[in-house]
């Protein structure tokens, strides 16, 4: 599970901010300009059907990186240090690798007890704890809104992070140069509403070992959304000025379409096909090109460019990307879903329609 699906899992939003949301989705989601789609265009091409689409993560793992997870589950901790030792100084892929086994670590973790017994100060160790932690406040609190959550919940919540600072700030002091600690803290920052000068302090931690983080930036801009410590204009501030400021193939061109996503409550897709929409969409296309195509987070880029293509009745383009992530939905827009079934067939309908569009265009110019 990624780690904006976590937060939104255990941190409480508002019930009007969420109301609101979720109707402008669901219009727009059947406003849509070429309509809902034949799945029999999809399939023609070799398109997935829902039911067979992975609902766990945005794109394929990198190769060897499944057999290395499963060794871990099964709780061989030297799979999960090559893991780390290969990757690096990569931070990019140094955070998302530490998210995937945080998570393991959180349901199970004698494999992490049994690395920490036998290298006590190994900073990789130290940083897998430290994203652990705070995958397991989430648990303790539960997936339930707040009026639906015990107070028993939110203390054990509370607590578990707050350990999870002494855990941070370990793991930062064992490997200094590292982001991902402070990466980390940005979930506790949501979770305990850090005020803005706090949120500041930590960002320029982060920015002084890598400015162009691609999760730093995907979760800053969550704390600058108005659903949780901002609004839209710090939303989209922060995004315009990250992107701008980016180089190309950094995939940060993702965050306008992000903060336009996240405060988007119109029921049609005329806001969507706006002069300034459709160059953040060529924007991210060109950065999307220029990007490592072994990048982890390419996928979570390519959903966004998918769906806004496809709302700009760009169906060509819009199916190029349809067809580098298909097989997996664990993205946005889909994943704002309620469940797997529906985050499946949120992303099919929107495909399908652009497939029957280009099938339909394909057969009259051939006609």
């Amino acid at each position: 599970m990624t780690v904006l699906l976590w937060i939104l899992a255990v941190l409480a939003v508002p019930t009007l901010l969420i109301g609101l949301w979720l109707a402008g989705v669901f219009l727009k989601e059947f406003f849509r300009p070429s309509g809902d789609g034949d799945p029999d265009a999809a399939e023609a091409l070799g398109l997935l059907p829902a039911e067979r689409q992975n609902t766990e993560y945005a794109g394929p793992l990198p190769a060897g990186v499944d057999a290395m997870l499963a060794a871990v589950r099964g709780g061989d901790w030297k799979a999960a240090a090559k893991l780390l030792h290969d990757i690096g100084r990569d931070w990019d892929r140094r955070s998302w690798a530490t998210g995937l086994l945080g998570g393991i670590a959180a349901d199970d973790d004698e494999w992490l007890l049994a690395w920490e017994a036998d290298r006590p100060d190994d900073p990789d160790a130290a940083v897998v704890r430290a994203r652990s932690t705070v995958i397991l406040a989430g648990q303790m609190r539960g997936a339930k809104r707040a009026q639906y959550t015990t107070g028993e919940q939110f203390a054990g919540f509370h607590r578990m992070l707050e350990r999870s600072r002494e855990e941070i700030a370990r793991a930062a002091a064992l490997n200094p140069d590292d982001p991902t600690p402070y990466v980390t803290e940005i979930t506790v920052a949501l979770g305990l509403g850090y005020p803005h000068a706090e949120m500041d302090r930590l960002w320029t931690e982060i920015t002084a070992r890598a400015p162009h983080h691609y999760e730093a930036h995907y979760m800053a801009l969550q704390y600058w959304c108005a659903k949780w410590r901002g609004s839209e204009k710090l939303a989209t501030d922060f995004a315009e000025r990250a992107a701008a400021n980016a180089p190309l193939g950094s995939l940060l061109t993702v965050l306008p379409l992000i903060a336009h996503f996240e405060h988007d409550q119109s029921d049609d897709s005329e806001v969507d096909r706006t002069p300034r929409m459709i160059g953040r969409v060529d924007a991210g296309l060109a950065d999307a090109a220029a990007a490592d195509q072994t990048h982890p987070r390419l996928p979570e880029l390519r959903h966004l460019l998918a769906y806004y293509l496809a709302l700009q009745s760009r169906d060509a383009a819009a199916l190029e990307q349809f067809r580098l992530v298909d097989g997996h939905v664990d993205a946005l827009p889909w994943r704002y879903r309620g469940s797997e079934e529906e985050m499946a067939a949120f992303y099919c309908r929107i495909r399908n329609a652009s497939a029957q569009a280009v099938a339909a265009e394909t057969a009259e110019t051939a006609g």
